[in-house]
């Protein structure tokens, strides 16, 4: 259709609508410059430029977000609304190109040329849309969406353009594909698209009729079936028949349908199911086979949790529920960043390892919560059974599945974090070996097919994420250690004992007593007081025991004087309410002491000072060692004698000093048993003290397994030792060469306080610790060595009688000699 334009012309910019020529549409138009442009037409007389835009968000479009294929209109009727926005109905005239944007504030005013979209008629063209007809008019019948009566007026229309445009407007196509065929000026190309177009939707609702038709059978059949067991109800309520039992397989059979299984153990429980149909229902193995469904049908076997993979997230509540324990927190925050990534990763098998009251059993907690998990905890703390993992067999009166699928089934999904608490307190019977069983669990490339005896099919375990806990590795299986990943929780310095009592235990406790933060200030000195004179531990449990006993006499105070008084503690006033202090704390020994030294032990709690004295007596050469000591501790102690004795020109001392004498050493709280080969240059440095009469430096404390040549050999746990030697008051740590790698695992706050002393022989150890001058201290043992031989290494009054002045007057002097 030939249209008389009149440039320029206002612009109406169509969200989500393309109009075409010949079409009718009803417009609501709110925004204030499509007003304006609609208001500049009727005043003006002129037609409507009609283009979408490309974005239909977009509220103020400029040129650049309207299409420049549109389509100019006519305003046939408008209707003002009383809320303000105006109802207009528009007739599209002709396809037009926008050549140009004019400047205009009020409205978008725009230059247009009509594009013509003629085309010969010819034979390809007639096949063509009598092919279009036909489609469409099976698209009508198909479709039942487009009135009836279109075929028939589109079947009278003989213009190819207007044919095209007749059907475009009827089809549900989308944004883009009509704004491509409104560009599309070819008659016959536009024909082609539509029919594409119409053989696609005629194919959708073609597989949509499908589906309903299958849909209303199957509601058929369901119906029929419901008919049916209605009638069977009331003619076994008619019988007076007891119909329970089929009632609860019918539910059990509904269930099975409704639950997402793997295949294998959906065909296991289909076959119970079947097996119980047959059984009557007050059988005993009717029971067991119910039993057995039930768990079957309750277990989670695949829902799972959505991860929430926000690593801030997690770090936040990470931090928020423990202070400290950087190295466990980095390695859950690598798990959640890789599984991002990768999408899917077999659950870490991750092992705590620390003291007792460092945090490691509330941390699971807290990995649960950070990665929006469920969180179920397993103590295996005195487990002897193989049983209690795997479960009974059926074949056993009241079997159940292993503790492993108890816990799944109380979380309710199949991908928990799941603590195994206190995995080294597992012990072995006649009964079987548990931490065995335990090998396929925490094996990620076997445990997603785990086989609990009870359930008798694979489970898969494989998403997962098990957390340990343990005090010690000693006392795990090598081979069960080989499926973890090993992260040590060291124990806590006294800033972060403080800080963890003034973020949570203080408030904690607050809260349980009934107390507010106006009843109760505790102040930094007292706090400090606690840790250091009434706790001597690695975690914070016997700290925050401390402060409730604190919570609880001021809880009293404010029953008998009101709930509005205030009670404050601080260091000054601390024993009237603990009584008084249970340990020393800074108090090194009074003053240097021969034969004394101070050692560092590992412990499960932690790191302890270990005190090892040695004296000297008269005797036979012999070594007593007391103090409760291991095998590896005694032996330690005699090849510390053996390099003595190998040492002794050195040390000034006479080539047989030990015939005439007996060393007795001695490490006290003798009831508690201690072993390890740590204590090696401790005891070495005691013995060389005794023996010499030179004092041991009392600010001093060492660790070191010692050989028989007296190289210094390293040692596992120096971390703790360093806190504990802090927390004792000592200055310095004589430590192996072999170990200074370790020193940055101490915090710097403990390293700022100690001055820590790498040593790789034990001349190196007595130049530091006897108090002898440093390096030149040799020369002050040699200085006084006549005088101790005199007293220490003189030959007993007794031999001397038997054997004769003379002879007693040469072994004297031969021994001088020798040396």
């Amino acid at each position: 259709m030939k249209v008389a334009l009149t440039n320029p012309l206002p612009l109406l910019a169509l969200r989500e609508l393309v109009v075409f020529p010949q079409q009718v549409v009803p417009l609501f138009v709110g925004r204030e410059k499509s007003v304006r442009a609609i208001e500049e037409s009727q005043k003006q007389g002129k037609y409507i430029m009609l283009a979408a835009q490309k974005d239909a968000r977009t509220s103020n479009p400029s040129s650049k977000d309207i299409f420049a294929i549109g389509t100019v209109g006519e305003v046939v009727q408008l209707i003002r609304l009383a809320d303000g926005p105006i109802k207009v109905l528009v007739e599209g005239k002709a396809r037009a190109r926008i050549k140009k944007f004019l400047d205009q504030d009020e409205y978008m005013l725009v230059e247009a040329e009509e594009v013509p979209t003629s085309a010969e008629l010819t034979t390809e063209l007639k096949a063509l849309m009598r092919s279009v007809n036909q489609t469409f008019e099976s698209y009508v019948k198909l479709g039942k969406k487009v009135n009836p009566e279109m075929i028939m007026q589109v079947n009278a229309i003989e213009d190819p353009s207007r044919l095209a445009d007749a059907i475009v407007v009827q089809l549900n196509l989308k944004l883009e594909d009509k704004q491509d065929i409104l560009e599309t000026f070819s008659p016959q190309e536009r024909l082609e698209k539509i029919l594409n177009h119409m053989k696609s939707e005629i194919e959708i609702l073609q597989v949509e009729k499908r589906i309903r038709n299958r849909v209303k059978k199957q509601m058929e059949k369901t119906q029929k079936e419901y008919y049916l067991n209605e009638q069977m109800r009331a003619i076994q309520k008619e019988l007076g028949e007891k119909d329970d039992f089929r009632n609860e397989i019918q539910e059990l059979e509904e269930k099975l349908k409704a639950k997402d299984m793997p295949d294998d153990a959906r065909d296991k429980t289909d076959k119970e199911i079947r097996k119980l149909k047959m059984m009557s229902p007050m059988s005993a193995e009717a029971t067991v086979v119910r039993n057995y469904v039930d768990w079957m049908l309750a277990l989670p076997w695949n829902e799972v949790s959505q991860d929430e993979i926000d690593i801030e997230k997690a770090r936040q509540v990470l931090d928020e529920d423990h202070y400290g324990l950087e190295k466990v927190k980095e390695r859950i925050l690598e798990y959640l960043a890789v599984q991002k990534l990768v999408g899917k990763l077999k659950g870490p098998i991750l092992c705590l390892v620390g003291p007792p009251g460092v945090g490691k059993t509330s941390l699971g907690r807290s990995v649960a919560r950070s990665t929006g998990r469920q969180f179920v905890r397993v103590a295996l703390g005195g487990v002897r059974d193989e049983a209690e993992i795997r479960g009974h067999r059926r074949t056993y009166i009241g079997a159940l599945p292993g503790k492993i699928i108890q816990s799944l089934k109380k979380a309710g999904k199949s991908n928990p974090v799941f603590l195994l608490d206190e995995v080294d307190k597992m012990s072995t019977d006649f009964r079987g070996d548990p931490s065995s069983a335990l090998l396929e669990v925490l094996d990620p490339e076997q445990n997603d097919s785990f086989n609990d005896h009870y359930l008798d099919c694979d489970y898969d375990l494989s998403k997962v994420m098990f957390i340990t806990t343990a005090n010690t590795l000693h006392s795990i299986p090598q081979p069960l250690l080989d499926r973890m990943e090993i992260i040590r929780l060291s124990g806590y310095t006294e800033l972060e004992k403080l800080a963890i009592a003034k973020r949570y235990l203080y408030e904690k406790q607050l809260k349980e007593n009934g107390l507010e933060p106006k009843n109760l200030e505790l102040t930094d000195d007292a706090i400090l007081q606690v840790i250091r004179r009434y706790t001597q531990e690695a975690g914070v449990r016997s700290l925050e025991r401390n402060i409730a006993t604190l919570c609880r006499k001021a809880a009293v105070e404010v029953v008998d004087k009101g709930r509005d008084f205030a009670v404050k503690i601080s260091g000054e006033n601390i024993i009237s309410y603990l009584g008084q202090p249970r340990f020393r704390y800074g108090k090194g020994e009074e003053q240097n002491q021969v034969g004394t030294v101070t050692g560092l032990a590992w412990t499960e709690k932690g790191g302890e000072l270990l005190v090892i004295e040695t004296t000297v007596l008269p005797g036979k050469g012999r070594l007593q060692i007391t103090g409760k000591l291991g095998d590896v501790m005694q032996e330690s102690a005699k090849a510390a004698l053996s390099y003595v004795r190998s040492r002794a020109a050195m040390l000034g001392l006479p080539r047989y000093f030990y015939e005439k004498i007996d060393l007795h050493v001695h490490v006290p709280e003798g009831a508690i048993p201690k072993d390890g080969p740590s204590a090696g240059i401790t005891m070495a440095t005691s013995m060389v003290s005794a023996l010499t009469g030179i004092p041991i430096d009392r600010s001093v404390a060492m660790t070191g397994e010692i050989t028989l040549r007296g190289h210094v050999l390293p040692i596992g746990g120096l971390k703790e030792k360093a806190l504990a030697a802090h927390r004792g008051g000592i200055k310095r740590i004589l430590l192996p060469k072999e170990n200074e790698n370790d020193i940055e695992e101490i915090p710097s706050a403990v390293r700022k306080d100690l001055e820590l002393i790498p040593v790789s022989h034990i001349d190196e150890v007595l130049y530091e610790a006897l108090d002898c001058g440093g390096p030149k201290g040799l020369e002050k043992i040699l200085d006084r060595k006549l005088q101790r031989d005199e007293v220490l290494f003189a030959e007993p009054k007794e031999d001397r009688e038997d054997r004769g002045s003379e002879e007693a007057g040469k072994e004297k002097g031969t021994g001088i000699v020798t040396h």
